[in-house]
């Protein structure tokens, strides 16, 4: 088990964090009628530090928090229905789902929010293949019910996957625990103005970490993976295993071995990893969360016979959704999108904050708040550019609704070779993106650190 100190809400707990937890999801207990997915988001105990006095009141799908992974064919379409039951309004977006506006389901934007005893429906007629991640975004609230384990993972399963022995589906989680066991409070000023609420709890299927994944010597294995923290930007490290990327957030790119073996992971970004066994028992094969000396999240055990003959190259996932073919720099729409706001270091190294708790954080001198104007309004089928600058104390993790981009070098000359949806920024530094606005709608260009979210930093554009 680990049990970790606090967070301390500083640059330094940004950049360098404590701890992340691994929970495995388990099948959906989902009930299917009327071709429509029925879940249910209800409150329930659960005791996620075994040793605790108290139990912690989770919002869950299932039996776990995180808990559930539902799967729909390539083909087929997604029809999810899901049930309120908590005392608080929800609405729930599926991150990388590029579908009609009206299922992009972010509360005050593109719809209202179910009440208590009220229904969120999500219908896309012909979801592309990917791993997906569906939590809560309500304009506002969307911290607390995520941190209560309201996510899930989504699979569209290709109609030719890889060729892997055994697939494993992680959602990367964090709680953050009072010493008794039980959620600690909500809606800390000075965390929202900082680091948002990082945890200090690790488990995997409300056990602790490491969990040990067995498969056969020299078999491949799928990983998808999802962050679904409200706050944990960390590195993911590979040990003792080959591993190579076949898509990021949601979007297959050509099979590549990370630099160092090692991926920046930002709230709500999601990876496709397949993963070469070790042909002899190693110890040491195990995926760490790269923060400090390294925290084990799970480990790999070569097991049984080798796998005979020699294997193909690893050639990643074959279907690609249809995205643009080319972005046309030169004719782009470009706007600045500067982050500024939030807490500024006192002279003694804590984070202060003193001005409007709603308000924190800002997008081009404004806090984000319904009704605003948008960032920019551009036809179907306008390239964009965006050069974000993070005026911020703190690196920033944003995500992108409705559509994927790419991720250009720093003189606009060529851009990284995989489509994005989430994006993170290092403080006093520029990223610019591009991609083609070619979905009709208005769309949340927004923080994944829920807190920051919830107290003004997000913008929106319109396609029309």
């Amino acid at each position: 088990m680990h049990r970790l100190p606090p967070p301390l809400a500083t640059r330094r707990a940004v950049m360098l964090g404590l701890a992340a937890s691994t929970v495995v999801l388990r099948p959906a207990r989902a009930q299917t009628g009327g071709g429509w997915t029925n879940l249910v988001a209800a409150p329930r105990e659960m005791r996620l530090r075994p040793d605790s006095a108290a139990a912690a009141q989770v919002w869950t799908f299932g039996d776990t928090a995180p808990g559930t992974v539902l799967r729909v064919k390539a083909g087929e379409p997604l029809r999810l229905r899901i049930e309120n039951r908590t005392p608080a309004p929800l609405a729930f977006h599926v991150l990388g789902l590029r579908g009609p506006n009206a299922a992009d389901g972010v509360g005050g934007l593109t719809g209202e929010p179910a009440a208590p005893g009220g229904v969120v429906e999500i219908a896309v007629p012909a979801p592309q293949p990917g791993t997906y991640l569906i939590r809560p975004l309500l304009l506002g609230a969307s911290g607390e019910p995520t941190e209560r384990g309201l996510a899930a993972m989504l699979i569209v399963d290709e109609r030719k996957p890889p060729a892997v022995e055994r697939e494993v589906e992680l959602v990367i989680d964090d709680w953050r625990l009072a010493e008794d066991g039980s959620l600690a409070p909500f809606g800390a000023v000075p965390e929202a103005a900082s680091t948002g609420r990082l945890g200090n709890w690790l488990t995997i299927g409300g056990e602790a970490v490491p969990r040990r994944i067995e498969a056969p010597l020299g078999s491949r294995l799928r990983l998808r993976l999802a962050n679904a923290s409200n706050a944990r930007i960390m590195p993911i490290r590979f040990e003792g295993v080959r591993a190579y990327v076949a898509a990021i957030d949601s979007v297959p790119t050509d099979a590549f071995e990370p630099l160092r073996a090692t991926l920046p992971f930002p709230p709500g970004r999601r990876y496709d990893v397949i993963v070469e066994m070790p042909e002899a028992t190693e110890p040491q094969a195990r995926l760490l969360a790269a923060i400090g000396p390294g925290v084990p999240l799970a480990s790999f055990v070569s097991t049984g016979a080798a796998q005979g003959g020699t294997r193909p190259p690893v050639a990643g996932i074959a279907e690609r959704p249809s995205l643009p073919a080319e972005i046309r720099l030169q004719n782009a729409t470009r706007r600045d999108v500067a982050l500024g706001g939030g807490a500024r270091p006192a002279p003694d190294g804590t984070p202060r904050y003193a001005g409007d708790p709603k308000r924190i954080w800002t997008v081009n001198g404004s806090a984000g708040t319904p009704g605003m104007p948008p960032l920019l309004r551009v036809a179907r089928g306008t390239p964009v550019v965006l050069a974000v600058t993070n005026d911020t104390a703190t690196v920033q993790a944003l995500h992108l609704h409705g559509h994927a981009f790419r991720l250009l070098h720093n003189l606009d000359d060529g851009w990284e070779p995989y489509w994005l949806d989430t994006l993170q920024v290092p403080e006093g530094r520029t990223s610019r993106i591009a991609f083609v606005a070619d979905n009709p709608g208005k769309w949340l260009f927004g923080s994944t650190i829920l807190e920051r979210l919830d107290t003004g930093l997000w913008t929106w554009f319109e396609v029309t």
